[in-house]
């Protein structure tokens, strides 16, 4: 007595050529695809930490002006700190150490406050620094970068009132 036959669905070997070849190429389209798309928020990331940074030292750097003007409150309500008038909300501003060239307190603390702006947001033409300061004690300080190198939207204003 002859046992059945088992038949096997068996595929030649013809048929199979490529296929892995096929799938791994597939994985590795996909996993680069991947790993760009990272990086790319990876940058933008970095950027906007950047510009976060500069905001930051900015609004540091308006508080350290404002304390050093409680400490020579005299000189700040007579108005001595001022570096210009004001046009249409923006006072015209410093953006130059070297006007402050006088060896007094004055001077000295201006100077000190726009060497730091220039070291913590780009030493540019256009990191600049602006006082004004009322007799009643109210004080308006506003600082102007340029913020395009981060990532941000350009030249950028931050402004800190307060009264000494």
């Amino acid at each position: 007595m002859k046992t059945p036959m088992h038949f096997k669905a068996t595929r030649s070997p013809t048929f199979q050529r490529g296929v892995g070849l096929i799938e791994v190429l597939v994985a590795v389209l996909i996993l680069a695809l991947g790993l760009l798309g990272m990086a790319g928020l990876q940058a933008n990331a970095l950027k906007t930490n950047q510009s976060s940074y500069g905001r930051t030292q900015a609004v540091m750097l308006s508080y350290y002006m404002l304390d050093a003007m409680r400490a020579d409150r005299n000189n700040a309500v007579l108005q001595n700190y001022n570096t210009g008038a004001i046009a249409g909300g923006v006072i015209e501003p410093a953006c130059s150490a070297n006007v402050f060239n006088q060896p007094n307190l004055l001077d000295n603390t201006r100077k000190d406050w726009l060497e730091s702006l220039k070291f913590a947001l780009g030493n540019a033409d256009s990191t600049c620094g602006a006082i004004h300061c009322e007799v009643t004690g109210e004080c308006t300080i506003q600082i102007t970068w340029d913020d395009s190198r981060a990532g941000g939207s350009g030249q950028q204003r931050l402004e800190t009132r307060s009264r000494l």
